[in-house]
């Protein structure tokens, strides 16, 4: 079983949203106006027919190995993203905007390294009067995993100490 990366939210930090950036300089892959349609909302008018949403996402890495190799496999391949982008919108099962933001954060940090994702999820002309609705998430990797005190503390009181991860 593959464990999930610990993310944080930016609003946990004790900056303001406004001022979060990535803390250490990093380099930036993005994909701009990634267009498919899905099966998403909460709506009854939403819940049968597949709908366009525009998917704009950024995801940072310290310094990319492939600065120096020109390697692909030293970064993250945004062509691969795309087709992930695709399965994504296809398999998932989710309602919310902010759901589905938070699957696409997971996947780029989970599966493709990112130490920090912003994901921007809009249904274009949702309303006649709007031009589009939508969600922006920030998320990055903790460096260490979270404290899991009363598991560790159950294991010393039984004499067991867990090893280092």
């Amino acid at each position: 079983m593959t464990t999930r990366p610990a993310l944080l939210r930016l609003t946990d930090r004790a900056q303001p949203a406004a001022a979060a950036q990535p803390a250490a300089p990093m380099d930036l892959i993005f994909i701009e106006g990634f267009t498919g349609q899905t099966v998403i909302g909460i709506h009854d008018s939403e819940l049968h027919l597949p709908q366009p949403v525009v998917i704009d996402l950024v995801a940072g890495l310290p310094r990319a190995r492939a600065c120096d190799t020109d390697r692909i496999a030293d970064t993250i391949d945004y062509s691969v993203v795309r087709e992930r982008l695709q399965r994504l919108l296809a398999e998932h099962r989710l309602q919310l905007l902010e759901a589905f933001a938070e699957a696409v954060a997971d996947i780029l940090i989970g599966e493709f390294g990112a130490h920090w994702v912003r994901v921007k999820v809009v249904k274009p002309r949702k309303f006649d009067d709007v031009h589009a609705v939508g969600v922006q998430i920030e998320r990055e990797r903790l460096l260490a995993p979270p404290w899991r005190g009363a598991a560790v503390l159950q294991l010393i009181g039984a004499g067991m100490v867990p090893e280092r991860e």
